[in-house]
């Protein structure tokens, strides 16, 4: 199995699920969705490449390091969009005007958000594909987060990275888990840089089981089901999957002798 390798790390970064009304909420974990938003970000996809989109979280397979958990940090929104100057279309980030859609209160009325994020959260994320071959291949991401085709943000679009979101990628590891305990090793320079100097004794780890019945049972105990698959053609989240949270040591970087 080959991995790609993401740092995540903003001073707000949100990590959302399934949202009730106004409220949008934030997990510790990046989600699969979100993962399969970033990349599909990066790649050039828009709403209307749902099917695309759709492909590729089908195929995504993710872990996280909790490298610095930060903080749960809430944000009360309101925005009147019937003042006069928000009345009329705006410009977006490719050079042609929109406005918004739908009703008459969706364009003009006042809106209340509770949105929650992650603040000075620190997360490494490997991401791996199944089945490998089809495309876009690991390869065709590698180059997208290298000259993205958009600007990359990391759940919410005001969330823009504080550091290069790709480290690399490394060849024929065992699991998802042997990638992130092989990320220091690979990737000494972005190593120091993504720990600032103090990598943590032990990481709390989130990792994709496949079937929690072949797992022992300590370890099925620790396991937790979490719905944060999208359906991205109706923009909803919906489908749950397995986890299994554990303590593991990320590992240390190998010094060369002189």
């Amino acid at each position: 199995m080959d991995a790609l390798i993401l740092h995540l790390q903003a001073p707000l970064m949100s990590f959302g699920g399934p949202q009730i009304d106004q409220i949008g909420p934030t997990g510790r974990f990046p989600t699969l969705s979100q993962i399969a938003g970033l990349l599909a970000n990066a790649l050039g996809h828009d709403h209307r490449d749902w099917d695309r989109t759709q492909a590729l979280q089908d195929r995504l397979r993710i872990a996280s390091a909790l490298m610095r958990e930060g903080r749960e940090l809430p944000d009360y929104q309101t925005v009147d969009l019937g003042q006069e100057h928000l009345r009329n279309p705006g410009w977006t980030t490719r050079g042609r005007a929109e406005h918004r859609g739908g009703s008459s209160e969706a364009r003009f009325g006042t809106h209340i958000r509770h949105r929650r994020y992650r603040a000075d959260s620190n997360v490494l994320t490997a991401v791996a594909l199944v089945p490998p071959d089809e495309a876009p291949t690991l390869a065709s991401l590698h180059a997208a987060l290298e000259t993205p085709a958009r600007p990359l943000f990391i759940g919410r679009k005001p969330c823009l990275p504080a550091a290069p979101v790709l480290v690399g990628t490394i060849e024929a590891v065992e699991d998802l888990a042997d990638a992130l305990v092989q990320t220091p090793a690979a990737f000494p320079d972005r190593w120091a840089e993504i720990t600032r100097g103090d990598a943590p004794p032990e990481a709390e780890i989130e990792l994709p089981v496949d079937d929690e019945r072949t797992l022992p049972d300590n370890e099925r105990l620790q396991t937790r089901h979490v719905v944060d698959s999208r359906d991205w053609r109706n923009r909803l989240h919906g489908g749950e999957r397995v986890v299994l949270r554990r303590q593991r040591r990320i590992g240390a970087v190998v010094e060369e002798t002189p």
